[in-house]
C-alpha cells in the first residue's frame, strides 16, 4: 500500500488515506508523491531535516501569534514544497510533463535563465485551480539545457554525448506512464505505489558519475551547472522547498543553528504587505561522489558499476532553500516591481559586493512600492480574492461586477478581500541562488540573452500557461462567487423586488 512509501510522517495536513478509495484522484496523487519526495531527500541531505524543522517551528509560532496577512491555512503550509530539478535533452522534458501531468501538474509559465549567465531556460509545473492548489501547492521548478548556448566545443560536444547515452527512465515508469494516461490519470492504489517508486528513482540521487574525472572537471570548467546536469545518470532533486512566513526569522535561526546560510535573501525588502516571492538558502553542500575510469566516448552506459574501475570526487550542487510567497502582482503591479529592481541594482553598481549595499538600495528604492492593502488593491497592483462577509448592504439594489459597486460593498463591509498568493518564481532571485551556491559569479553565454519559448515549448510538446491569466481568473471567480451569494442573502431576506429577482 502507499503507506509504505511514507515511513517517516514528518508532514502533517494531506488529504485522506489514500486506501480508503480504489481509485486515486490526482490530488491525492500528488500529496502521495511529495510526501514520498520529502522522505527521499531527508535521508539524501539530513540538513533538509533540521531546515523543516526550523520552518515548521516558525510558521507555528508566526500563526500562533496572529502576525502577518497570510491567508493560507498552517495545514497547506506545514505541506508545501517546491521542487528543482534540471534536465539535460528535449525528451526528458517531455517525459517529466507526461509525469506531472499525472500528478495534477501542467507547465505554467517561461524563465529565461541565459540573462543571468546560465546555459537554460525553464518552466514551473504546478496545480492549476484553486481546488488543487488548496489541496497541496506542490510546484516543481524544471530547466532545460540549452546547449547552443555552451561556448565550449569541446564541452558541448562532450555533454551531448553523455546525455545521448543515458536514460533517467525505467522501463516500468514509462508503462505506467501509459496505463495512467489511459485511465485518465485515475489510478488504482496498488498502480499509484509503483507509480510513485519509480518516478522517485528518476529525481534520486546518483552518487556515482556517468563522466570520469577527466570529464567532469571538463564540464566544470565551462559551467558547474553543466556538470550537474550531464555527469549523471538521474535529474536528481538539487533542492525542496518549504515555505515560511517570515523568512528573515528563519535565515536567523538557520545561521543560530551553523548552517552556512546564504549572504542576503533574494526578492523584494522586507515589507508590511508582501509581494511576489522571497528566497534563501544554506549553501550547496560538498557531496562525495565516484568517477568511473571509462573513456565516455563508448556510447555505452554503465548500468553496473561493481565492473568498472572507480575512484573518489566530490560533486557542489544540492542546497537548502526556504521561501517567503506574497501577494500576486498584476501585470501594472510586475512592471513596477522590475522597474524599482532594475533602479535598485543601478544604484549598487555592477560590483554588488556588499549584500548590506544591496539590501539597503532595495530598502530604499522600494518605499516608491505601496505597501498598504487599500493602496496594492485599489491601485489595481496585487490580485484580489473577494469573500461574502455575511453582512447585507445598505441598499437592496441589485450588486453587478462594475467597478464603483464592488468598491461600495467593500467599504460597507459586505466584501472582505485578501491577497491571492503568488504561486511561481522570479528569475533574476532563482539566478541569484544559484549563482550563491555555485559560488561563481555570471558569466557570458553563446548567444545569451535571447529567450526560446517556442523551443521549450516543442520539447515540451504543449504551450505554457500564462500565470497571469490564472491569476486574473481565481479573481473573476472569487469575485463572480461573492455576488452569488450576496443576491442568494438578498433573495432569502426578501429585500429585492418581484422585478428584480427576474434579473438574476
Amino acid at each position: 500500500m502507499l503507506s509504505t512509501l511514507l515511513p517517516d510522517k514528518e508532514l502533517t495536513g494531506s488529504s485522506r488515506l489514500l486506501e480508503e478509495s480504489p481509485l486515486v484522484h490526482p490530488d491525492e496523487l500528488r500529496t502521495a508523491f511529495a510526501l514520498a519526495m520529502s522522505h527521499m531527500y531527508k535521508n539524501e541531505v539530513p540538513l533538509y531535516g533540521d531546515l523543516v524543522r526550523i520552518v515548521q517551528s516558525g510558521n507555528h509560532r508566526f500563526v500562533t501569534n496572529a502576525m502577518g496577512s497570510s491567508n493560507d491555512s498552517l495545514d497547506r503550509l506545514t505541506l508545501e514544497r517546491h521542487g528543482a530539478i534540471r534536465l539535460g535533452k528535449p525528451v526528458e522534458l517531455h517525459t517529466v510533463r507526461r509525469i506531472f501531468a499525472l500528478l495534477g501538474m501542467h507547465a505554467v509559465g517561461y524563465y529565461d535563465l541565459s540573462v543571468a549567465g546560465l546555459p537554460m531556460h525553464a518552466t514551473c509545473f504546478r496545480p492549476v485551480d484553486t481546488a488543487s492548489l488548496a489541496a497541496n501547492p506542490f510546484r516543481v521548478f524544471t530547466t532545460l539545457l540549452r546547449p547552443e548556448l555552451i561556448r565550449s566545443p569541446e564541452a558541448h560536444d562532450l555533454a551531448l554525448r553523455l546525455l545521448k547515452r543515458r536514460n533517467i527512465f525505467s522501463q516500468e515508469l514509462l508503462h505506467m506512464l501509459n496505463v495512467g494516461e489511459a485511465v485518465g490519470g485515475w489510478f488504482r492504489v496498488d498502480q499509484a505505489e509503483i507509480f510513485i517508486r519509480e518516478a522517485l528513482r528518476t529525481f534520486s540521487w546518483a552518487p556515482v558519475a556517468e563522466a570520469t574525472q577527466t570529464e567532469y572537471q571538463l564540464l566544470q570548467a565551462e559551467h558547474p551547472i553543466l556538470a550537474d546536469i550531464a555527469s549523471f545518470r538521474t535529474a536528481h532533486i538539487n533542492h525542496l522547498t518549504p515555505r515560511t512566513l517570515d523568512i528573515d526569522a528563519a535565515q536567523a535561526a538557520m545561521a543560530a543553528e551553523g548552517m552556512p546560510v546564504k549572504d542576503r535573501i533574494e526578492g523584494p525588502p522586507r515589507r508590511k504587505w508582501p509581494i511576489l516571492l522571497r528566497q534563501t538558502s544554506f549553501l550547496a553542500l560538498e557531496e562525495k561522489i565516484r568517477f568511473k575510469t571509462r573513456d565516455s566516448n563508448s556510447d555505452q552506459s554503465f548500468p553496473d558499476a561493481s565492473n568498472v574501475e572507480l575512484v573518489d570526487g566530490s560533486h557542489k550542487a544540492r542546497f537548502g532553500e526556504i521561501e517567503e510567497r506574497g501577494a500576486a502582482v498584476t501585470p501594472a503591479g510586475r512592471a513596477l516591481y522590475d522597474q524599482l529592481l532594475e533602479s535598485s541594482m543601478h544604484a549598487v553598481g555592477e560590483q554588488r559586493t556588499s549584500p548590506d549595499a544591496v539590501e539597503a538600495a532595495l530598502v530604499d528604492t522600494f518605499r516608491a512600492y505601496p505597501d498598504t492593502w487599500d493602496e496594492l488593491r485599489e491601485q489595481e497592483l496585487v490580485y484580489v480574492k473577494y469573500s461574502f462577509s455575511g453582512k447585507l448592504p445598505s441598499t437592496a439594489q441589485l450588486p453587478s461586477e462594475s467597478g464603483s459597486s464592488v468598491m461600495s460593498l467593500i467599504e460597507q463591509g459586505v466584501f472582505e478581500t485578501s491577497p491571492i498568493t503568488y504561486e511561481d518564481f522570479l528569475p533574476f532571485s532563482a539566478a541569484g541562488i544559484f549563482q550563491s551556491n555555485l559560488n561563481r559569479k555570471p558569466q557570458s553565454l553563446q548567444g545569451g540573452g535571447q529567450s526560446d519559448v517556442e523551443g521549450l515549448e516543442h520539447a515540451l510538446g504543449c504551450s505554457v500557461i500564462d500565470p497571469d491569466a490564472l491569476y486574473a481568473q481565481a479573481q473573476k471567480q472569487s469575485l463572480e462567487s461573492s455576488l452569488l451569494q450576496l443576491k442568494y442573502h438578498l433573495t432569502a431576506s426578501h429585500k429585492l423586488l418581484d422585478s428584480e429577482l427576474e434579473t438574476i
